[in-house]
């Protein structure tokens, strides 16, 4: 007989996962108030990193128990090993790990995020449930994983097939040693607006398309050099928008031989013309 999720919760709270203990009636959902009491408790406790992670490693470490996952064919851009030693599913770094399962057999075995969890106790800082949704109705489920989530101090990331899954472990792996602002928004230059503002005068071409094209070849100089074939494979621009860019930036920058345009505003009212 399947447990419900209280069943399943008060098991957990009688581990090294859970501080304090109680008893839940089985019949009583939690109040919001027990939740939070929980969740700062699981937060003043000292974590502990995995003394078995290696030194300097730049390989993720795989639990053994993983082999033959699809996803591990996606991890192409860092090198990952197998290691008899480890609890999680992953290691990416001494701090954070993660644990893989499937909305499928997570159907199949419920009772089996827990045993894992139970293992796990509170090693490291980030602990990351990795779900692949695999079912054509997975609300039901991924609304349960979200609350032992939040009450497991868990950060819950979806991937909707293997490969996407493989590239969650490798991002986490590549960004290990990287500065915060490498994955905060880039702030475009002065120049680089007045660029991309220019460009989206041309007819059919959006802010997405302009700064795709800027990103791509750097300058407008090198966009206006760029030919058409070129332009097309940029995403999100295709032959269409390609062919109108290039005759837009090809023609010559003159309104007629007497007058040149020598002005940004000049520029953007042909743009806009053309």
């Amino acid at each position: 007989m399947q447990k419900t999720f209280l069943e399943q919760f008060s098991e957990l709270q009688n581990t090294s996962a859970f501080p304090l203990a109680r008893e839940v009636d089985n019949e009583t959902p939690m109040s919001s108030s027990a939740v939070e009491k929980s969740c700062i408790s699981l937060v003043n406790i000292p974590t502990k990193n995995a003394l078995q992670f290696k030194n300097n490693t730049s390989a993720i470490l795989v639990n053994p128990k993983q082999r033959g996952n699809p996803l591990l064919k996606s991890i192409t851009n860092t090198s990952w090993e197998y290691d008899d030693n480890i609890i999680p599913d992953y290691v990416m770094s001494r701090t954070t790990c993660a644990l893989f399962l499937s909305l499928k057999y997570h159907n199949l075995k419920p009772d089996y995020i827990n045993e894992r969890l139970k293992q796990l106790g509170r090693l490291y800082d980030l602990r990351v449930l990795l779900v692949q949704v695999d079912l054509e109705d997975p609300h039901h489920a991924l609304k349960h994983l979200t609350r032992v989530s939040l009450l497991c101090d868990l950060t819950l990331m979806l991937a909707w097939n293997a490969h996407e899954a493989g590239k969650i472990i490798e991002t986490y792996k590549i960004y290990e040693n990287k500065p915060p602002d490498m994955i905060m928004e880039k702030q475009e230059t002065d120049m680089q607006l007045r660029i991309i503002s220019a460009l989206t005068t041309i007819r059919a071409v959006n802010r997405t398309d302009a700064a795709t094209l800027l990103s791509t070849f750097g300058s407008l100089k090198n966009i206006i050099k760029a030919s058409k074939e070129s332009l097309s494979l940029c995403p999100g621009i295709g032959p269409q928008k390609a062919s109108r860019i290039q005759s837009v930036l090809k023609q010559p920058f003159l309104k007629n031989k007497k007058h040149k345009l020598n002005s940004q505003e000049d520029i953007t009212t042909y743009l806009r013309k053309h």
